[in-house]
């Protein structure tokens, strides 16, 4: 009998001590655990890149980060920018002392205004230099050419949803690009961009709204209705019935 509660006295010893060696391995797991996590805590906030984000230096607000050119952020070149770049446009700038100008690979007027009028009406609505200039003064001066009437009206159909893109920009200089760019070509084209007028009157009418826009659009319409002829004013009056000929 005392043999068998002796036996018995061992095994709950046994137990007992099996229990204590698992409490132990398990806290001792839970504290090595502890330790890691405490341990890449402290690697982590000590780095300098982590010390820079929770203690920025005042030289970081002087010097932000810059974009990675090969990033996602990155944006592809306008189709314009593109052509320009691989010589699409038979013209380049030339940095002047007073003023930039354009210099022709050939005499503008030997060149094809199709696509070339073309691409350039789409180069007014870009935002960089210098292809806003090129753009802009190249479509100018392509207009000026001799013979440029019969080049430039087979293309009115192509050339005023082009147009009309600029007219709809929300930035204030490609509009105003666009706007001068269509009385450039009302004083070429004459009464047969009547046809085609009214696509673009929308646009200037909504325009019309803001002050700063109210003279160099009232120009630009008496300039259509110049060009344009009795036909023109018609249908200005039909989309802006608030303006005033220049016959009054």
């Amino acid at each position: 009998m005392q043999k068998s509660e002796s036996h018995r006295g061992v095994q709950m010893r046994n137990k007992l001590t099996d229990n204590c060696d698992l409490r132990t391995s398990s806290s001792a797991q839970v504290k090595h655990g502890t330790t890691v996590q405490q341990s890449k805590s402290s690697s982590s906030t000590s780095s300098p890149e982590s010390a820079r984000k929770l203690h920025p230096r005042p030289s970081d607000k002087l010097n932000p980060k810059t974009i990675n050119p090969f990033g996602e952020q990155s944006r592809a070149p306008s189709a314009f920018a593109a052509i320009y770049s691989k010589g699409g446009i038979p013209c380049r700038l030339v940095h002047g002392s007073v003023k930039h100008r354009l210099q022709w690979e050939c005499p503008p007027e030997k060149l094809p205004f199709d696509p070339l009028l073309i691409t350039l009406a789409e180069g007014l609505r870009e935002t960089k230099h210098p292809y806003t200039f090129v753009s802009k003064e190249g479509f100018r001066e392509l207009l000026l050419v001799t013979g440029a009437p019969e080049k430039a009206v087979p293309l009115l159909p192509r050339l005023i949803p082009v147009l009309k893109a600029a007219l709809v920009h929300v930035d204030d200089e490609v509009f105003e690009r666009g706007l001068n760019a269509l009385v450039q070509l009302s004083v070429v084209v004459g009464p047969s961009l009547n046809d085609h007028l009214k696509h673009l009157l929308t646009s200037l009418s909504k325009r019309l709204r803001d002050k700063k826009f109210k003279e160099p659009i009232t120009t630009a319409l008496q300039k259509l209705e110049q060009h344009g002829g009795s036909g023109s004013l018609i249908i200005i009056k039909s989309k802006i019935p608030t303006y005033c000929s220049i016959c009054c």
